[in-house]
């Protein structure tokens, strides 16, 4: 932190919807300064004129992109880049001494052939920088993130499938190899850039899969399951559009290795695992989450139930996808690497209805 016990920080992609989320919640953070706006194409533009609704609010304007810059006024930098961008600009700014926070996938794959393979970057050559990244999930890794500077923030529906599937392998529950994950997102997981599936005329009165299997969180999924089972595992994971704006539900199937298991079970192992984490809510018998309980909050809501018939256990976890599964999230774990209150600066209370 600096003389003054607060932190300055930075934000690379401010005009997104990542962006913008993270400017609302760092203006009302009790710690944080905000110094710094920087983008490409809205360069130039007061940060008002991009979203009227917080001219009165900040009155930054989006500058050039550039390292030495950045690193002279802020101690922790959050990139909100599109994928391949974050790989060129993180080591330099490690190296001049700022904490960083990926919200991009570029440091969300261990294994850099896995993310050629999916996301390309051919000439990335950053094992280095690659190893000493942390998976910015604090519900799984709070410990590794209390000591790393440079987050890989998760993907949205990796948040909210992880989260639900995470106390099934850990205490090995289920069989990995009957994992299914059935997910939907509102279009706002798409990012503010105009794409035709996105038009109001497109998605509205509509429901459709899409990426069906080879969206890219499914490597994420994967790496992660992976670790907590301790062996590969392999996943069926189908996304698919809902005409909303904000929120994700996701759906995970799979078959319990003890078919004597009873939803009551399920609900005190997932209540003991996740005691420490103001975050995830785990919801009573009977209690299945909407994904508006969540919108505008950080919070992760988990139903369970068990079908006693096909012996298989269905978890029903939901977030906002543009806060517990990306902003929020960043400054949770921004709040771990600061050594603050993880709760610090971020919505509890959804907007209903």
């Amino acid at each position: 932190m600096g003389d003054n016990g607060r932190v300055t920080v930075g934000i690379v992609g401010a005009s997104g919807y990542g962006g913008v989320q993270l400017v609302r919640m760092l203006c009302e953070h009790p710690n944080v300064d905000l110094v710094y706006l920087g983008g490409d194409s809205s360069a130039g533009k007061p940060y008002g004129d991009i979203y009227p609704h917080l001219a009165h609010r900040i009155d930054l304007t989006v500058e050039p992109i550039d390292i030495d810059t950045i690193a002279s006024r802020c101690q922790v930098v959050f990139l909100g880049l599109p994928n391949g961008l974050a790989y060129k600009m993180a080591p330099q700014l490690l190296e001049k001494g700022c904490q960083v926070l990926d919200l991009s996938a570029d440091y969300r794959l261990t294994d850099l052939n896995v993310y050629k393979d999916w996301y390309g970057g051919d000439d990335r050559d950053d094992r280095d920088v690659l190893a000493k990244a942390v998976y910015g999930l604090p519900e799984l890794y709070r410990d590794r993130i209390l000591e790393t500077n440079l987050i890989a923030c998760p993907g949205c529906y990796t948040t909210t499938s992880l989260l639900a599937i995470a106390p099934l392998l850990k205490q090995g529950l289920i069989d990995p190899d009957t994992l299914i994950i059935d997910a939907k997102s509102g279009t706002s997981g798409g990012g503010r850039q105009g794409k035709i599936n996105l038009l109001l005329a497109e998605a509205h009165n509509s429901l459709a899969a899409y990426g069906v299997t080879s969206h890219r969180h499914t490597p994420e999924l994967e790496q992660v399951c992976s670790d907590l089972a301790g062996h590969e595992v392999k996943v069926q994971f189908t996304p698919h559009l809902i005409p909303m704006v904000r929120g994700i539900l996701s759906t995970v199937y799979a078959t319990l290795r003890d078919p004597g298991l009873v939803r009551e079970d399920l609900r005190t192992i997932y209540s003991v695992f996740y005691q420490n984490s103001p975050w995830v809510r785990v919801l009573p018998n009977g209690v299945y989450p909407q994904s508006k309980w969540a919108c505008g909050t950080n919070l992760c809501y988990i139903g369970l139930e068990v079908d006693a018939r096909t012996d298989r256990v269905i978890v029903m976890s939901v977030t906002d996808n543009l806060i517990k599964g990306q902003a929020g999230q960043a400054v949770q774990c921004l709040n771990l690497m600061q050594g603050l209150d993880e709760t610090l600066g971020l919505p509890k209370l959804a907007f209903y209805p």
